[in-house]
């Protein structure tokens, strides 16, 4: 399928970016790749983390704000396939800066495709949405009476509850300027299959993760405090909402989802990228310092006496009518049976080497969050698609990374 295909990568030098353009080398394609020239004209650290060379992939200059430079990426690379992946993609930043984030995620989509059209060329375009998009997500009565209580209005009221797994189906209720420019850049790919006939796919990707992930993203931030714990070089994690859950995938995973939608997907529709299953922030903390070397015997928060004897028990049960591998203080948290806030002021880790604090920063809080995602991705599933990372796996490859001192240092 890929020998020989000419594959234009918008953002191509990001995380997923670097990883898609490795797979599609492998595959013997032609990948061309578009990216902001850089000041010191360094070739992108990505690429060669993934061990691809300058001379590997065609490098063109562009921006999605200028759609001249779009349209000169597209008469070199003369695309079979399009990924649309560059976006302002970290959410705390979308709600610092939201008209960058809606010129470079709404307006730079806009761009690509009349690009697109306009050079009259007739490729597979895949435009990479996000979980995000669907937001605001019902998980049981008691999440609906507090979010009511919250925002006095919820908007589309759930039909059934709980809303969970997430199909594409779902209502979008987005809760982030970053995830209302993902669902404005979705139906803007939509209307130009409409409109025009473009042959155009959407992917809603749940959280995706590896090595190399962005310091600023949380399961980064995780890994690298955990390993700065493991060379002595802090002596605490400091950490926003630990109740969120999110339905975290490898990387690679995804980058296969998207590859297979070129291949097997429906123009013109939308899929689902997930793992099906869902985990919380406090587990992937508790995971990382198991990983690393830390026998977890019980948390316990710093006021208000919540305590939890083996919190990182493997529970498999079904919930949401899906069997999945989560932790004692996983299903605890599903079930309302406890919750963490910033009145606890943090939680202390019991281990076998002694205490470990994890500081709740305030700063570190949304204005807005989005409490639960989880996957249905039985439609992705229907055209071939399989996971093949656990959970585990994604912490492992990502501590990993962060035993290089110099990658540690980027923490923010």
């Amino acid at each position: 399928m890929w020998k020989d295909k000419n594959v234009l990568i918008t953002g191509i030098s990001g995380f997923v970016g670097s990883y898609l353009a490795k797979y599609l080398l492998d595959r013997g394609a032609n990948v061309f790749g578009i990216f902001r020239r850089r000041a010191d004209g360094s070739f992108p650290k990505n690429l060669l983390d993934r061990g691809i060379k300058p001379n590997d992939v065609t490098v063109v200059e562009g921006d999605l704000m200028d759609i001249y430079s779009l349209a000169q990426a597209i008469d070199i690379a003369e695309p079979d396939v399009i990924f649309h992946l560059a976006a302002q993609s970290f959410v705390p930043r979308s709600f610092t800066y939201p008209v960058e984030t809606f010129q470079i995620n709404t307006i730079g989509t806009v761009n690509l495709l009349e690009a697109v059209r306009i050079k009259d060329y007739d490729p597979i375009i895949v435009f990479a949405g996000s979980s995000e998009e669907y937001g605001l997500v019902i998980s049981s009565e008691q999440q609906y009476k507090r979010v009511t209580e919250k925002y006095g209005s919820i908007y589309p009221e759930p039909e059934n509850i709980p809303e969970l797994p997430i199909n594409e189906k779902n209502p979008l209720r987005p809760m982030s300027p970053y995830a209302v420019s993902k669902v404005h850049g979705e139906y803007i790919f939509r209307n130009y299959y409409y409109s025009y006939g473009m042959k155009t796919i959407v992917s809603r990707g749940f959280n995706h993760e590896g090595a190399g992930r962005g310091p600023r993203f949380v399961t980064s931030v995780i890994t690298s405090q955990v390993m700065k714990l493991k060379f002595s070089e802090t002596d605490k994690i400091v950490i926003g909402n630990v109740n969120a859950f999110r339905d975290w995938s490898h990387v690679m995973d995804i980058v296969r989802g998207y590859c297979l939608l070129v291949e097997k997907g429906r123009i013109g529709d939308v899929y689902n990228q997930g793992s099906m299953r869902t985990n919380s922030v406090l587990s992937y903390i508790l995971l990382s310092l198991e990983q690393s070397g830390w026998e977890v015997r019980k948390i316990e928060t710093m006021r208000n006496n919540k305590v939890v004897n083996n919190p990182t028990e493997i529970d498999t049960s079904k919930m949401f009518g899906i069997r999945f591998e989560k932790t004692k203080i996983d299903r605890m948290l599903l079930e309302n049976d406890i919750e963490f806030n910033l009145s606890d002021k943090g939680i202390l880790v019991y281990t076998d080497k002694g205490k470990i604090p994890v500081i709740f920063d305030p700063e570190r809080f949304r204005p807005s969050d989005v409490p639960i995602l989880m996957s249905d991705t039985r439609k992705i599933q229907r055209i071939g698609f399989k996971i093949r990372y656990k959970l585990i796996d994604i912490i492992k490859d990502q501590l990993n990374y962060f035993l290089k001192l110099e990658n540690r240092r980027c923490l923010i």
